[in-house]
């Protein structure tokens, strides 16, 4: 019920060695110039209580990525304002391109990834999010991911 990306589409393993860049299992920095942390886009399973999840990575400025990584261990956080931020995943399922489209990074309990919510626009992605998807719309993106792994 989840499929994740493990960096933002930006990331090159040569920034390994760079020592102004660091990629983490949620947090990313680029040359100490582009800043994201990790999060669910989270879309209802229409019918069910289930939840379908796309793991994904959002680009933050930097002063909302320096506040997300001063909370980040703080109980509490949740009640920190939303982090807008840009997606940075490239989901190739749908027809229209995935990257950059405008989120808002809603931080949740400590050890939760945070919840990324789409700008409500007619993306498939953000009406998906916003209305759901069947069982066999989960088991279409299953088949189309595994296949193309």
């Amino acid at each position: 019920m989840s499929y994740s990306s493990m960096a933002p589409d930006v990331w090159d393993p040569s920034f390994e060695s760079d020592p102004d860049s660091m990629l983490s299992s949620d947090q990313c920095v680029i040359k100490d110039q582009h800043f994201f942390i990790r999060g669910l886009v989270e879309i209802p399973v229409i019918g069910s209580e289930d939840v379908f999840s796309w793991g994904v990575w959002v680009s933050l400025s930097r002063d909302n990525f320096a506040r997300a990584l001063e909370v980040w261990n703080t109980e509490g956080r949740e009640a920190e304002k939303p982090y807008f931020g840009w997606l940075s995943t490239e989901l190739a399922l749908y027809s229209e391109s995935t990257t950059n489209l405008k989120t808002n990074a809603h931080t949740r309990p400590v050890g939760q990834r945070p919840f990324i919510e789409l700008e409500p626009t007619n993306h498939p992605l953000a009406v998906e999010q916003r209305t759901g998807i069947t069982r066999d719309r989960v088991r279409e993106i299953a088949m189309a991911v595994l296949h193309r792994a």
